[in-house]
This record gives C-alpha cells, sequence and structure tokens, in this order.
C-alpha cells in the first residue's frame, strides 16, 4: 500500500504537461498545414501501410453546460446540427482515405467529445460506416463511446454494442449533490449504477469511469463517499482527474465560484485519500490518473510492460499512427502532429473547399524522437534502458543526458526512481510523479519556465 505524505504532495503540486505526445500540443505552430499533413498520410501509405491504425473522432455537441469543462464542445439543443457535422467528417474521412492509399486495420477507435450520445441511433450508424469505409476493425481491438449517463438508456446502450462498441467511458466525476448542482451536471446514483449492470449484461468488455477531484463543494470526506459508492460499482478502471481551474480560458468555468473551491491543502488530502481508498478497495495504480482492477487489461499490460501512451490517454494497443477527425482532433502519423481547426466555423469551411482542415502541427526533428523515446518508455513502462536508447539512436545516454541525469538525482533521493549504469527504472511510489521525472527530459519546457498553460501534476 502507498502511502502519500502530505508534505510531498505540497513540495511538487506543480504545472506541468501530461505527455499524451512530445513534443506537447502547446508547442504545435501554424507553419503546418494541409498540405504538409497530407504528404505525412501519403508517405505512411508508401513506407509501412502494414501497420494498424488508431482513430479517433470527436463529436463537439453537448445539450448541457457542466461548468468544470475545458473540452471543445458546442452547447446546443438543436439535434440537427449534426447532419451537417457528419456531412463535414464524411468529406474529411474520404480526403484522409484517398491521401492513405488503402484501408488500414484498426486496433483502436474511441469516439470522444463533447457528448458522443448526443447522436441518435441514426446518426451513429452513419458515422460508424464514414469510419469503417477508411478503416478495418480488427478482432481483439479496443473500440470506445464516451458516455454522459444522463444521454443514453438501455436500449441505447444495446444498439451501440450491435454497432461494434467493446467498451464504455461513463463521465461521472462526482455523486454528491451539491458537488452535482455546483457545476451543473446532475445524475443520480441508481441511474448509474442501472447503466452499468445493463451494459455488463449486455457484454461490454471493459467499463471505465471518470472522477474528477477538487471540485467546487467538495470536501475530503464527501469525496471518499462518492469513491466508496463508485468502488462497489466496480467498474474495470477509472480515471481519476485533478480539476484545473483556468477561467481565463476556459469560459465556462467562469460560472464556478472561486470561494467554492477546495483549497490546495485540502484537494491534496484528497488525493492521498482516494488513492489509499482504491487501493484497499483492490485497484492497481496504472500511472498518473488511471486505475484498475487487477484482471484488467490496462494492469495486465503494465504488469507485462506493454504499455502504451497516445492523446487519449493509456492504451494496451500497440503504438501506431493515430488518425484524428473532427473540429480539434489531433492526429499523429509518422513524425508529425497535425491538429484540426478548433471551430467547427473554420473546420466546416475547410472541407467545403475539399482541403484538409489541419492549421497547425509539428515535425519532429531527430531531438524530439530521441526524447519522445525516453519520456514514452517512462511514462508507459517505467524503464529507460540505456543500451536501447544508444542502439536506436547511436548515441551515448549518459553523454547526452549528462544534465537531465543529474537533475534526476533529487528524485533518486526521494525514492521516486532508481538509476543505475544501465538504466532509470521508476519505483512504486515513483510512478505517482511520473509526469515530474518525465519533464526533466523536456528540451522545450527547460528552455521555457512559464507553465502556466500546463494543468496541476497533482
Amino acid at each position: 500500500m502507498i502511502t502519500l505524505p502530505t508534505q510531498t504532495l505540497e513540495r511538487f503540486d506543480i504545472a506541468g504537461p501530461r505527455y499524451t505526445s512530445y513534443p506537447t500540443a502547446d508547442r504545435f505552430y501554424e507553419a503546418f498545414g494541409p498540405e504538409d499533413f497530407r504528404l505525412a498520410l501519403q508517405q505512411r501509405q508508401a513506407g509501412h501501410m502494414a501497420l494498424p491504425v488508431s482513430v479517433y473522432v470527436h463529436i463537439p455537441f453537448c445539450e448541457s453546460l457542466c461548468y468544470y469543462c475545458a473540452c471543445n464542445k458546442i452547447i446546443t439543443k438543436h439535434h440537427s446540427r449534426a447532419h451537417a457535422y457528419l456531412d463535414a467528417l464524411e468529406r474529411e474521412a474520404n480526403l484522409v482515405g484517398a491521401a492513405l492509399g488503402q484501408r488500414p486495420r484498426t486496433t483502436q477507435i474511441h469516439f470522444g467529445g463533447g457528448t458522443p450520445t448526443f447522436l441518435t441511433n441514426d446518426e451513429f450508424d452513419r458515422l460508424w460506416q464514414i469510419v469503417t469505409r477508411h478503416v478495418e476493425p480488427v478482432p481483439g481491438g479496443e473500440f470506445t463511446v464516451e458516455v454522459d449517463p444522463r444521454t443514453v438508456t438501455v436500449e441505447r446502450l444495446q444498439f451501440l454494442f450491435q454497432r461494434g462498441l467493446n467498451r464504455l467511458s461513463f463521465g461521472v466525476q462526482d455523486l454528491a449533490p451539491e458537488v452535482q448542482r455546483a457545476v451543473h451536471r446532475i445524475q443520480s446514483e441508481s441511474e448509474i449504477f442501472e447503466l452499468v449492470a445493463a451494459a455488463r449484461a449486455i457484454g461490454f468488455e471493459s467499463i471505465n469511469v471518470d472522477l474528477i477531484y477538487g471540485l467546487p463543494k467538495q470536501t475530503v470526506e464527501s469525496f471518499k463517499r462518492t469513491i466508496q459508492t463508485i468502488s462497489r460499482l466496480r467498474p474495470d478502471r477509472i480515471a481519476l482527474y485533478s480539476y484545473a481551474h483556468l477561467p481565463h480560458r476556459f469560459k465556462a468555468q467562469r460560472r464556478i465560484h472561486e470561494a467554492d473551491l477546495p483549497g490546495a491543502s485540502t484537494k491534496l488530502a484528497m488525493l492521498a485519500a482516494t488513492v489509499t481508498g482504491l487501493q484497499e478497495a483492490g485497484y492497481e495504480y496504472i500511472a498518473m490518473d488511471h486505475f484498475a482492477l487487477p484482471n484488467d487489461a490496462l494492469a495486465i499490460a503494465k504488469k507485462h510492460g506493454s504499455l502504451h501512451r497516445n492523446f487519449q490517454g493509456y492504451s494496451t494497443q500497440a503504438d501506431s499512427d493515430l488518425i484524428g477527425l473532427g473540429v480539434s482532433a489531433i492526429s499523429k502519423v509518422g513524425q508529425v502532429y497535425a491538429q484540426n481547426a478548433k471551430t467547427i466555423e473554420e473546420y466546416e469551411d475547410s472541407l467545403n473547399h475539399q482541403e484538409l482542415p489541419t492549421v497547425r502541427g509539428f515535425a519532429l526533428q531527430r531531438d524530439d524522437v530521441l526524447r519522445r523515446a525516453v519520456i514514452m518508455a517512462l511514462m508507459c513502462q517505467g524503464v529507460v534502458e540505456f543500451e536501447s536508447i544508444e542502439t536506436a539512436f547511436l548515441v551515448n545516454f549518459q553523454s547526452v543526458f549528462a544534465r537531465e541525469l543529474q537533475q534526476l538525482r533529487s528524485y533518486e533521493d526521494l525514492g521516486w526512481i532508481q538509476i543505475d549504469a544501465r538504466r532509470i527504472k521508476v519505483t512504486e511510489a515513483g510512478w505517482f510523479f511520473v509526469r515530474l521525472i518525465a519533464m526533466a527530459f523536456d528540451r522545450y519546457l527547460q528552455a521555457d519556465q512559464e507553465r502556466t498553460r500546463y494543468s496541476r501534476v497533482l
């Protein structure tokens, strides 16, 4: 059982990247445009078409505004807007498919948002056909849809399963009524339990529940009750996120009264109590925000050293190119990242002109690829073997990263990592601080100490 001393938490409660990519998305530049992304897709066709891809589809619509939300979303009750958006998605998928040339296999499809279940059954059926017209889902893949419990019925879950989805991610956040009122997201405990029970009976392979600590009106005791209740629900996975209050960046958060937010010490006490509570309930800490039952594929992948990480978080699927479809979606193809327009007007305008909606991106240089390999080894396997990096990149690890290794000595003194002549290894306690450890290898972060753009690491 890992305990998190409050003094240690307070000392290292700083802002930093989540490393769903390296370099991180805030480093993307606007000089990277549609033709750069098209070329990357065409080069993939020529180079390694046999490798599978992952697909992310962003559905931005929500009927109701959750005040904490920092996602790219459009609040509307006009479901007619979905039709035009699906038209645009189809045009984008056709352009991407034409550049890919063939129909690659896919081991991961993730529908996120917004609220993907904003779509009707007929609209979702059309969406599934748009995607699978250009990629081939293969047995054993992870095909996930994010679900707002307020927007689905048992019959709806049956439809999603029959369509081909095998995993669900329920957005719960908190069960305390006073917290739900403060963030404008009211949903009953019984409703959530009924849907999860139905999903299991239907045959979904894995169920995730999202929770957030640090929301207005939360206390250590109230969140303990939420954790105890969710533990009885027994989702296969729990994603525990720290609320980042950035009202200057996210307009919806201005509706939250700052006086209602728990202080830093209370928030950190919540984290410590939650980690203890989930471990006592039988959940294993995977990394960062992720917990899983021991028999879940994510926990097994961590034991076997086969975790991977992409813009959707941790995955059991092999590292692959990622095709992002929809407004604000990000793709990773070869050694480039590409992001779509963030507003639906700009996104649809590009596609109306038969142009990919890429508005910015990043072409990685050799040093970026090297550092990405190190950071992702830390974030996913918790081990960096010097020899494997040296063989892949023809460098002397201890020479190239002499400054970084020296910087890591303070973390070694804290017992978070072990460093010897062959490797860096993250300890069990160090997994809670793996973002901090990875930050030592971020060249852009070391050159730019302005970190207010990032969430806090704890």
